[in-house]
């Protein structure tokens, strides 16, 4: 099985407790206001939200994938961090055993900064392309930045 890691931080002006309620905690229904046309739906098929937990994420039409499910790993409030993978769905191209993540966001100035790390298990004999990973850092960024431009307009969401 071969693995490639890839790490990236994205500033935030929100502080970290917010931007960790938003994008971590609150994610499951903020993310389909946020970015209606990218996100359809975030369903829990088990568990609570805390580790265990399996979710079942729809993309809107025009999506990469139909969807994909998500099993969270580690939920650390104290810590402001966050682990899941992706374990099924089409996201999972042939020879991709999953995809893991893990977020953590700190403190840093006036705002925040998210630490994002993005690992990929491949099967034996596959590999991905630097297209792909370069396409999933845009895409990781975007989701970040769209979470906080829907906070900063909707202050009580």
């Amino acid at each position: 099985m071969g693995v490639i890691s890839y790490d990236m931080e994205i500033k935030s002006s929100l502080s970290a407790a917010k931007l960790f309620k938003a994008f971590v905690l609150d994610v499951d229904t903020l993310i389909n206001k946020a970015l209606p046309n990218v996100i359809k739906s975030v369903e829990i098929l088990q568990g609570d939200g805390g580790a265990g937990t399996i979710k079942l994420v729809h993309f809107g039409e025009g999506g990469p994938v139909p969807s994909v499910k998500h099993h969270v790993e580690e939920l650390d409030k104290d810590n402001m961090s966050y682990k899941y993978s992706i374990v099924d769905g089409e996201a999972l191209m042939p020879g991709l055993q999953s995809i893991s993540y893990v977020i953590k966001i700190e403190p840093s100035g006036h705002g925040s900064v998210c630490k994002h790390n993005t690992t990929f298990h491949f099967k034996a004999g596959s590999n991905i392309n630097e297209d792909e990973i370069k396409a999933g850092k845009e895409k990781a960024a975007e989701m970040i930045k769209a979470v906080e431009a829907y906070v900063q307009a909707n202050p009580d969401y």
